[in-house]
């Protein structure tokens, strides 16, 4: 290996670590917040990616449709949840909340997606769709599930994953997509070439991790999310509505996890499942971080991006195998260290 091609594995090493690490960051938060190992999270990208082609291509996205089929489910949901106490009021709202603004969404893509007005409106779009779909999917299966046990929430998360990978086949088709560059202007940096495009990528993902630092130290919400991961229940005793903050977690996991769509779009083909294992790289990421570090997750995302890198040139056959080893000695290492409680049986 000569440092003409270090350099250019650094340089994809950099784009794929950034994308990496907004997944570890959002997997943190959601697991702090709700307890929830969001084995999704990928989807959101694969949905965002295919949905921006989609837009392109002048199409209307199968997103949209989905957002109302999960908000006549969300809706369902919340009115079995308050049957006891219904009243004409309660219903209303719920339909307001819940229906109101998937149907508009719908309406607004059927007559904007055959204009092809660009990224300037589809983008804006894309991201609102994903983050509409992560709050109707938390209401829908963890909100009820809010005071179970970490393995049966993991357990549901492997069940939405497989419901949305065959949405993902229903609605986009077992094709791959890639919409078109964001730009074409490329310089030299010594003896390689760098594109704009990736320079954006990076500049984004570092914005985000900005802008989240910043939501978490400076905001009345960010705070409360940071209490409810502390403490659940101190938080709700203090009038912290914690329903709210998963919410709020789901919503900027989506959000996270739409721009991260967006920003893959031109750079590699994005399939129905392409989404799974991008999300597990970002899970080895968040659980090298212990899911509860962020600056950890950050690092391990880079480590991680940097070794898939390195085995792309060395072993790309195994390359899948040796990033996904990394978490073995970390896990191997906890279970020797950390206490063990047994349960007792009743």
């Amino acid at each position: 290996m000569d440092l003409t091609i270090l350099m250019y594995l650094t340089r994809d090493a950099i784009t794929t670590g950034a994308i990496y690490a907004l997944l570890g960051v959002a997997l943190v938060l959601v697991f702090a917040v709700t307890r929830v190992i969001f084995v999704p999270q990928g989807e959101f990208i694969a949905f965002a990616a295919l949905s921006l082609v989609a837009f392109e291509e002048g199409r209307t996205p199968g997103t949209a449709e989905l957002l109302v089929m999960l908000g006549v489910l969300a809706a369902a949901s919340s009115l079995y949840r308050l049957r006891r106490e219904l009243s004409l009021a309660t219903v209303l709202r719920l339909l307001s909340t819940e229906l109101i603004p998937p149907l508009l969404i719908l309406a607004v893509v059927l007559k904007i997606a055959p204009m092809k007005l660009g990224f300037a409106v589809s983008i804006p779009l894309t991201v609102i769709m994903i983050v509409l779909m992560g709050t109707a999917l938390y209401r829908i299966v963890f909100e009820p599930l809010a005071q179970a046990s970490v393995l049966v929430l993991l357990i549901a998360a492997f069940g939405v994953h497989m419901v949305l990978v065959g949405l993902g086949l229903y609605f986009f088709g077992p094709e791959g997509f890639r919409t078109k560059p964001y730009t074409e202007i490329s310089f030299s940096f010594g003896p390689i070439n760098v594109n704009l495009q990736d320079l954006i990528v990076l500049a984004i993902s570092v914005a985000l991790m900005i802008g989240l630092w910043w939501f978490f130290a400076w905001t009345r919400p960010g705070k409360a999310l940071r209490a409810s991961a502390v403490n659940r229940v101190g938080a709700s005793l203090v009038g912290i509505p914690t329903e709210r903050t998963g919410q709020i977690a789901f919503g900027l996991a989506a959000a996270i996890g739409a721009i991260s769509g967006v920003l893959i779009a031109p750079v590699t083909t994005v399939y129905y499942d392409t989404g799974f294992v991008i999300g597990l790289k970002g899970l080895v990421a968040a659980v090298l971080g212990n899911l509860a570090s962020y600056p950890l997750a950050v690092l391990a995302a880079f480590m991680i991006a940097g070794t898939e890198s390195t085995a792309s040139f060395w072993a790309s056959s195994y390359k899948e195998v040796i990033v996904f080893l990394l978490i073995v000695p970390v896990l191997l290492w906890r279970s020797l260290v950390s206490a063990h409680v047994e349960e007792d049986e009743e």
